[in-house]
């Protein structure tokens, strides 16, 4: 039981779905997350979304290992250069005791080896057989799981932790001083605001099969970026398509455009989806669609909930 919490912990730090500006991907990466806990906290229109996520997924974990990650986690990226292989960074002020705590854990687990590579620790923490789930991830209704195989540890420099699910992932990482060797002029589709508190993206093509996806727009889709900002007080999201043909861009563009004025004249829809959909704004260059809109920072919350 207590190895399983240990992978949880683990897991659980991964699932946040990762300051402001562009996240440093690896060239082969084919998803990301970026979320910045940090400036969650500062922002007027993110404090809501933030307190949501506190309670949702940080006081469980406060609970559950005694590590309060609403202390020492300030951002938390995760991307994976497979479907499976995950690794996860959490950046802030990771204290001597959480530290403590996670080796007390995974030592406490039975199954945690102790490694090295160029003068830098690291631990594996074994999956182990058993029947339980191994690893609590949000993944767990799929045919994949990131962490099944247990999961590898380090403390690099003062400031970050990370988790990997393949040890050749965190001897490179670890070999890179403890940060990502960003793709020359980047691979991935990444969206950046002035004041960003999400960012993710992702290459359907590289696992639709796994999860089942299979429809002729996710076949010609390349790639899918979302970024959400703080805008005056408001939340504004911006999500990007870029399609394999200019052509499919602009027939995604006319049917989202068409689901919008329909969804409008309802007279059944509330006053305040209406708003929002009115505030919707579509847009297509060359093989990217745009899809913009502003968002009441408690409509999200709620729709969250």
């Amino acid at each position: 039981m207590r190895k399983i919490r240990f992978l949880l912990a683990l897991a659980v730090l991964w699932g946040p779905a990762t300051g402001y500006g562009a996240v440093d991907l690896p060239a082969d990466a084919k998803w990301y997350v970026h979320v910045d806990l940090e400036a969650m906290r500062e922002s007027a229109a993110g404090r809501q979304v933030y307190a949501w996520f506190k309670a949702e997924a940080l006081d469980e974990v406060r609970d559950e290992i005694g590590i309060d990650l609403d202390q020492e986690a300030d951002r938390v990226t995760a991307f994976a250069v497979g479907a499976n292989a995950v690794t996860v960074i959490v950046e802030g002020n990771i204290s001597q005791a959480s530290r403590d705590k996670l080796l007390a854990l995974g030592a406490a687990s039975g199954t945690m080896d102790r490694l090295e590579t160029g003068g830098d620790t690291y631990y594996h923490v074994k999956a182990g057989d058993t029947d339980e789930a191994p690893v609590a991830s949000a993944y767990a209704d799929h045919d994949f799981e990131p962490f099944s195989e247990g999961a590898y540890f380090s403390f690099a420099g003062q400031d970050r932790l990370i988790v990997t699910a393949t040890e050749a992932g965190m001897q490179a990482l670890l070999a890179a001083g403890g940060r990502v060797r960003p793709a020359a002029g980047g691979e991935m589709l990444v969206l950046s605001a002035d004041q960003s508190l999400l960012q993710a993206g992702l290459e359907p093509a590289a696992f639709g099969d796994e999860i089942g996806w299979d429809s002729n727009v996710v076949r010609n889709t390349k790639q899918v970026a979302l970024a959400m900002a703080d805008r005056d007080g408001m939340l504004a999201f911006t999500a990007r398509l870029v399609a394999s043909e200019a052509s499919m861009a602009e027939s995604l563009a006319s049917i989202v455009r068409g689901l919008i004025s329909l969804q409008v004249f309802n007279a059944d829809m509330d006053p305040e989806l209406s708003k929002v959909l009115q505030n919707t704004t579509v847009a297509v260059s060359d093989a990217a669609l745009t899809v913009s809109v502003l968002l009441d920072p408690a409509l999200v919350v709620e729709a969250l909930e």
